[in-house]
């Protein structure tokens, strides 16, 4: 196992252990936030989810985070974010820049990986946004690592 990989294990014991009996949905976010941009900064540069706006189910709108301003609001299959709610599946995206359609809520990023979280029915909740001033910043080990982290999210 990889230092990267015992490191996202026990951040994964770490989200549970605190949020176990937590049942507000933006208090779990907000500790995955502040516990992943904490544990692998400066490489995470904005850190932080944004969720299905249940008012307007098309977009998604900016939750808990750590980092820079993010974008208030994302619709869905537009940029990183919205591709991946859009087909519901991890997408690491080596240079941003590169991707249609991206969406620079800071030019600084170069690189970013963007998970799913899905709700104890199976209905897309939210994605985890991860960027990165790298490029290439993301591999299978932040893919393994942070998928297992949000399945503890709503269902811990």
């Amino acid at each position: 196992m990889t230092d990267r990989a015992a490191r996202y294990a026990e951040l994964k014991a770490e989200i549970e252990s605190v949020v176990a009996g937590e049942g507000f949905i933006p208090a779990r976010y907000a500790t995955a936030a502040c516990l992943l941009a904490e544990a692998f900064r400066p490489r995470f540069f904005w850190t932080g989810f944004y969720v299905v706006d249940p008012l307007k189910p098309e977009e998604l709108v900016v939750g808990p985070y750590q980092g820079t301003l993010g974008c208030l609001r994302i619709p869905i299959g537009k940029g990183v974010c919205g591709a991946c709610a859009e087909q519901k599946q991890t997408l690491i995206v080596p240079d941003v820049h590169a991707f249609p359609g991206h969406i620079a809520c800071d030019s600084r990023s170069n690189s970013e990986i963007v998970v799913p979280v899905f709700d104890g029915s199976g209905g897309l909740a939210a994605v985890l946004d991860v960027d990165s001033t790298e490029f290439d910043a993301f591999d299978e080990t932040d893919r393994a690592g942070l998928e297992a982290i949000c399945q503890v999210l709503l269902t811990a």
